[in-house]
C-alpha cells in the first residue's frame, strides 16, 4: 500500500512540474480554403515589418502593407536588411511543381535565419515563383488575421493583442482552375464605376481572378409595348467612332475604364470586356437602323449587309489599337488593356441554314479581328446551335459553355475550344426574373460542384482544356427598384461559394454550414 502511495506522490509531482501539452494547429479557416497545410506549434505576432528579399514583390508589399493597416489600424513597414522577430518576409522563388498563381505561406522559424544559427527568430515568410502567386498569400495572410480560428488556436489574451497572432505551420496553395470569375451585366443597367473598383478589392480578397463585363446589352421589347424603337439597349463605353452611341443613362469614360483595368490588375484580376453582337445589338441598331435584321428582329444584326461589318471593325479598333504616337511620346496602350476580349456571339436565329453560316462567317471573322491585335478572342458557345460547314476557328479561342444545347461540350472540347463552365441552371442570377436563380443555391454548388461538371456532363477534374468556372448576374429585368445593395447581397455568397470551388475544387474540407459561417463573418 505504502508503495502505491509513493507511487501516487511521484506521478503527481510530475504532472506538477510538466509543461502544457501544445497541440498541433489545425488548419486555418480561410475563403477560398487553403489546399494543403502543415500545422505546428505556437504563434507569431507580427512586428508591423515586412522585409524585400526579392523586388520584384514590391508592389504586392506594399499593397499588403496598405491593406493591413486598412484591416489592423496598424502600420506595416519596410524593413531593411536582415528579418527580425514577427516580421513579414517576401521572397520571389522558383517550385519545381507549383504553378505561377501557386504559393507557400511559413509561419514560424525562418528558414533564412535557421540557416544562421537564429532558431528563435520566427517570421511569416511568403514565396511563390510569381507576383501573382505571392499577391493570393496576402490574401490568406489578412483573411488569417481577420476570420475566427478554430478554439484550439485562439489566444487567450485580449482581442487587440490576438489580431495581430498566427498560427505556425505552412501553408503549400495551389489553383485548382486557371480562371475563377464572374460576369457581370452592365449593359442592361448601369452600375456604377465606384462599385465595380470595390468589386475588384472583393474579387482579389477571394482570389477570383477573372471579371467578364457585358458592356452592351438590350431589354425585351414586351417590357416596352413591343416596340423595339422604345425598348431599352445600352452601350456603356465612352465612344469616339460614333458620336453619340455611349448610353445617356450611364457610362464609363476611356480613362476611368483604364484605372479600373490597372486597379483590377493590382488586386489579381483581369478583367475581359466584352461587345455582344450580332444578337443583343439593339444599342446599335438604334444608333444605325439600316443594320438591324428585319426578319429577326431589331436586336439582330442583318448579317447580309456588309456595312455591318465596317461598323463594328471600327467599333473593335477604337477600343483594341494602341494609341498613336505623338510628338515627344511613344505609341501608347490600347483601351483594353488585359489579354483576352470577347465578341459575344450568343443566341442569334438558326432558322435557316444559309443565315447559320453568315453568323458562322461573323463568329471566325471577330475572332480574327481580336486575334490579330495580339488579344485572345473569347465568346458564348453556340457553334452546336449553329451547326455548319463555314469553318470557325478553335486554337487559343476561348469559349464559356453556358448552356450545352446551344454548344455542346464534348464537342468544343473535341474542336480544341478551352472551355469555361459557366452553366446557366447552376450559376446564373437573374434578379427578380421568375427564372434561372434570384439566389445561388450555394450549399448545393459547395457540395456537388466543380468546373469539371458542365450541364450534365463531367469531365476529369483539372481537364487541361477546362480553363475554369464562372458564375454570372444578368439584369433582364428593367425594375429601377432593384438596387446596387440588392444585386451585392446576391454577388458576395455566391462570389465566396465558386471562388472556393474553382480555387480548391474537390479539395474542401469543412461542412457546408461551417463554411457558410465563416464567409459570413468575412464579409
Amino acid at each position: 500500500m505504502r508503495i502505491l502511495f509513493m507511487l501516487f506522490l511521484f506521478m503527481a509531482a510530475i504532472a506538477t512540474d510538466a509543461q502544457p501539452i501544445q497541440m498541433v494547429n489545425e488548419k486555418p479557416r480561410v475563403v477560398p480554403e487553403v489546399t494543403s497545410w502543415t500545422g505546428s506549434t505556437g504563434s507569431v505576432a507580427l512586428s508591423g515589418r515586412y522585409v524585400l528579399v526579392s523586388r520584384s514583390l514590391a508592389e504586392t508589399a506594399a499593397t499588403f502593407a496598405r491593406d493591413y493597416e486598412e484591416l489592423t489600424g496598424r502600420p506595416m513597414a519596410l524593413r531593411k536588411g536582415r528579418a527580425r522577430q514577427g516580421d513579414v518576409v517576401f521572397v520571389c522563388r522558383k517550385h519545381d511543381t507549383m504553378p505561377l498563381e501557386g504559393y507557400q505561406l511559413t509561419v514560424g522559424v525562418n528558414p533564412q535565419n535557421l540557416a544562421k544559427g537564429k532558431r528563435d527568430v520566427q517570421t511569416v515568410e511568403i514565396s511563390s515563383p510569381s507576383s501573382r502567386g505571392a499577391f493570393w498569400a496576402t490574401r490568406t495572410l489578412l483573411q488569417m488575421l481577420q476570420a475566427p480560428q478554430p478554439a484550439s488556436q485562439r489566444a487567450a489574451s485580449s482581442r487587440e493583442e490576438a489580431v495581430r497572432e498566427l498560427p505556425c505551420g505552412q501553408v503549400i496553395d495551389v489553383p485548382q482552375y486557371r480562371l475563377r470569375g464572374f460576369v457581370f451585366d452592365v449593359g442592361r443597367k448601369y452600375i456604377p464605376m465606384d462599385y465595380l473598383r470595390q468589386l475588384v478589392r472583393m474579387m482579389g480578397f477571394y482570389k477570383m481572378n477573372t471579371l467578364h463585363l457585358h458592356l452592351n446589352d438590350n431589354s425585351f421589347k414586351k417590357y416596352f409595348d413591343n416596340d423595339w424603337t422604345k425598348t431599352q439597349a445600352a452601350f456603356r463605353l465612352e465612344c469616339d467612332t460614333y458620336p453619340g452611341l455611349t448610353a445617356s443613362d450611364g457610362s464609363y469614360t476611356k480613362a476611368e475604364f483604364i484605372a479600373l483595368q490597372e486597379l483590377a490588375e493590382q488586386n489579381g484580376v483581369e478583367i475581359i470586356p466584352e461587345i455582344d453582337a450580332p444578337a443583343h445589338s439593339l444599342a446599335f441598331t438604334h444608333y444605325r437602323p439600316d443594320l438591324a435584321s428585319k426578319e429577326y428582329g431589331m436586336d439582330h444584326f442583318d448579317l447580309g449587309n456588309p456595312d455591318v461589318y465596317t461598323f463594328m471593325d471600327a467599333l473593335f479598333k477604337e477600343y483594341l489599337e494602341p494609341s498613336p504616337a505623338t510628338a515627344g511620346k511613344e505609341k501608347g496602350l490600347p483601351v483594353f488593356r488585359g489579354p483576352r476580349v470577347c465578341i459575344g456571339t450568343d443566341e442569334y436565329s438558326n432558322a435557316k441554314q444559309e443565315v447559320v453560316e453568315q453568323f458562322r462567317t461573323y463568329t471566325d471573322h471577330y475572332l480574327a479581328l481580336v486575334e490579330s491585335y495580339g488579344k485572345q478572342p473569347s465568346l458564348w458557345g453556340a457553334l452546336t446551335h449553329a451547326r455548319g460547314t463555314t469553318p470557325v476557328r478553335h486554337e487559343g479561342v476561348l469559349m464559356n459553355c453556358w448552356y450545352n444545347g446551344y454548344a455542346e461540350p464534348d464537342s468544343m472540347r473535341q474542336l480544341g475550344y478551352q472551355l469555361v463552365s459557366i452553366p446557366d441552371g447552376l450559376v446564373y442570377i437573374v434578379p427578380k426574373a421568375g427564372y434561372y436563380n434570384e439566389f445561388l443555391n450555394c450549399e448545393y454548388l459547395y457540395d456537388n460542384w466543380t468546373p469539371a461538371m458542365i450541364g450534365n456532363k463531367h469531365f476529369a477534374e483539372q481537364d487541361p482544356q477546362i480553363e475554369g468556372g464562372m458564375f454570372a448576374l444578368w439584369n433582364d429585368i428593367p425594375d429601377p427598384s432593384i438596387t446596387i445593395d440588392d444585386l451585392h447581397e446576391r454577388i458576395v455568397p455566391a462570389m465566396q461559394t465558386i471562388a472556393t470551388k474553382t480555387w480548391t475544387g474537390r479539395l474542401v474540407s469543412l461542412p457546408y454550414k461551417e463554411f457558410e459561417k465563416l464567409c459570413k463573418s468575412l464579409r
